[in-house]
């Protein structure tokens, strides 16, 4: 028989990892709460240490446990922002391997960022706002000074509108696509010589959003995404 026909016998860590991440599904014990010990674990499951050693392992790379020497296992509390740290890593490789995945990131930030803005217009405070102004200060404070600096401030204008929407998912996605850009193309992010024009598109969807006019934010973001990207374009001759 072939070797791709033969059934593999699965592994007894495997089983004990399913019960126990069904046990968290179903709230059997909630963030903040301890697993059982070791002991308890090998007597209710009936195997060996390495069994719920190597469980207890691929539980905690999930982000679903966290595991201190001489402690019990403590359930952690989900977020956004650590299940994307835990796929990140693929992602990079996957962007890395696949010049398409690449655009439909870009895509997808620019879908996000449209969607975002129009939400910050809406919902904005005065906090929010002041946030924004400072952000853009900090960003003409280091214009013709420190590029990183600057590239650093216009990245945190960005994550600042995710952030006023109050959607703990959409600034996880937001920070993320930032990140994984900023990786491959700093380029799509700021453009070098273009530093006062960024400016003047941030100060204009600024007052959109402090003037609560969303279909104003939305057009001077959709003109600011777009430029980026035909600059982009440009220079790698597309």
């Amino acid at each position: 028989m072939s070797d791709a026909l033969k059934i593999s016998r699965r592994k007894l860590s495997d089983d004990v990892f399913d019960r126990l991440y069904a046990m968290l599904l179903k709230g059997d014990y909630a963030p903040g709460e301890h697993l059982p010990s070791e002991r308890e674990l090998m007597e209710l499951f009936g195997v060996g240490r390495p069994a719920i050693r190597e469980a207890m392992q691929s539980l905690e790379r999930l982000g679903l446990v966290a595991i201190q020497h001489g402690q019990r296992p403590r359930v952690t509390a989900p977020t956004a922002e650590g299940l994307l740290s835990q796929i990140e890593l693929t992602a990079m490789h996957m962007l890395s391997s696949s010049p398409q995945s690449l655009e439909h990131l870009k895509e997808a930030r620019a879908f996000f960022e449209l969607g975002m803005v129009a939400r910050a217009a809406r919902t904005a405070g005065e906090a929010d706002i002041a946030r924004l102004e400072e952000a853009l200060e900090r960003q003409r404070g280091e214009l013709n000074r420190d590029a990183g600096a600057f590239i650093e401030a216009d990245m945190a204008f960005h994550r600042i509108i995710a952030e006023t929407t109050g959607n703990p998912i959409f600034i996880a996605v937001s920070h993320a696509m930032l990140d994984w850009l900023a990786h491959f193309h700093t380029a799509m992010l700021h453009w070098k010589g273009n530093e006062h024009i960024t400016l003047e598109e941030h100060e204009r969807i600024l007052d959109a959003i402090r003037r609560h006019d969303e279909a104003a934010a939305v057009g001077e973001m959709r003109a600011h995404l777009d430029r980026a990207r035909a600059l982009y374009m440009a220079g790698q001759g597309g």
